[in-house]
């Protein structure tokens, strides 16, 4: 397995770099005969592309796949479904100046050492956010098919530059206000945490800096017993795949670093029945019980540090003449990665999500 690979019973591939002629997507082992609506796949991955507004960057990419096989009259063939997104608004002249001066909070330094200077390190090459479009491509195959299994997966903004979001109801998420966040511009529960958000990302952008924040993400309707015990849990596995999304810190399930703050009896979940089920009568655990989902939401947060590349002089170290340096960046950048990357939680939870279904098929 490639550290480009993701999956255990289906497998996704991602390749290309962000200047590239193209990137893309090789999803292989998905059944035949899923049907899956295209049109669908192309809202959602304009949720995630870049250049259409004041808080994103000013690159401007389409990022509509071409499917080059694997669906045949919009269904499943069996065969790998291979999908390419063109890049069409570099600028690669931007970053003639960071060929050998790597830049501080990029991948720069350790990939020009472990490449012999070789990396490609416009827009950031293989380790560019960019990357993250033809996961979203994956993402929403999977999101389709779980669906049709009664599992939705949702995000939003928790938090930007220490400014809070609503919380998701961790026991009773509102769904019917959790589809309408896919539909928003910029993706809060409340429109005026919103605004508050937009607007300090605006003043960091207008000094030459950058914001980070939080993502809150929420799956509904899986079953009791996903996963595994040690390294095969849920945690695990999604952890995993959430930190290949570039600039992603830290991830924490239910109460997280909160809880381990509280006695147990303040943070245990005790059981009920509702309606025939067990059920926990508030949901610290974050739906998941020894590495496995107890039937309850499954709860996490996402955290996303700050874009590394600001307009800001920084020192750094030119590699060739081994001397140091003041840097200052070029080329087109988000003020906060945050808004676009919801997305792509949903699409890397979607992923793992499904290979997991698959354990038991």
């Amino acid at each position: 397995m490639t550290s480009f690979e993701l999956g255990r019973n289906f497998t996704v591939q991602v390749f290309g770099q962000s200047h590239a002629d193209a990137i893309g997507a090789v999803v292989d082992g998905l059944p035949a005969g899923k049907r899956i609506d295209l049109d669908e796949v192309f809202r959602f991955m304009g949720r995630r592309a870049p250049g259409k507004n004041g808080f994103s960057t000013a690159r401007r990419e389409a990022d509509r796949p071409e499917v080059l096989s694997g669906l045949v009259d919009g269904c499943t063939t069996g065969a790998p479904v291979c999908a390419v997104i063109r890049n069409e608004n570099v600028r690669s002249g931007d970053y003639a100046n960071v060929l050998t001066v790597p830049r501080p909070g990029h991948a720069d330094f350790p990939a020009y050492v472990k490449y012999g200077g070789k990396n490609d390190v416009r827009g950031g090459g293989a380790f560019s956010g960019r990357m993250t479009a033809p996961l979203c491509f994956a993402g929403a195959l999977c999101l389709q098919l779980l669906r049709e299994r009664g599992i939705e997966v949702f995000a939003h903004i928790r938090s930007v530059a220490g400014m809070e979001d609503a919380a998701i109801d961790p026991c009773c998420p509102d769904l019917d206000a959790l589809r309408a966040v896919a539909e928003k511009e910029f993706p809060t529960l409340s429109d005026a945490a919103g605004k508050e958000m937009r607007s300090a990302i605006a003043q960091a952008k207008g000094e030459g800096d950058s914001v980070g924040g939080v993502i809150e993400c929420v799956a509904v309707g899986l079953p009791v017993g996903l996963g595994s015990h040690m390294f095969g849990g849920v945690e695990n596995r999604l952890s995993a795949a959430l930190f290949g999304i570039p600039a992603v810190r830290g991830v924490e399930f239910g109460s997280g670093f909160a809880g381990c703050g509280r006695r147990g009896s303040e943070n245990n979940d005790p059981f009920r029945l509702r309606e025939g089920r067990v059920v926990t009568t508030k949901n610290d655990h974050g739906g998941v019980l020894g590495g496995m989902t107890s039937g309850m939401p499954l709860v996490f947060r996402v955290g996303v540090k700050p874009t590394p590349s600001i307009a800001k002089p920084q020192q750094s170290v030119d590699l060739s003449a081994m001397e140091e340096t003041e840097l200052t960046i070029h080329g087109r950048h988000d003020p906060c990665i945050v808004p676009r990357a919801v997305p792509v939680a949903e699409a890397v939870t979607a992923i793992v999500l499904l290979d997991l279904l698959y354990d038991n098929n």
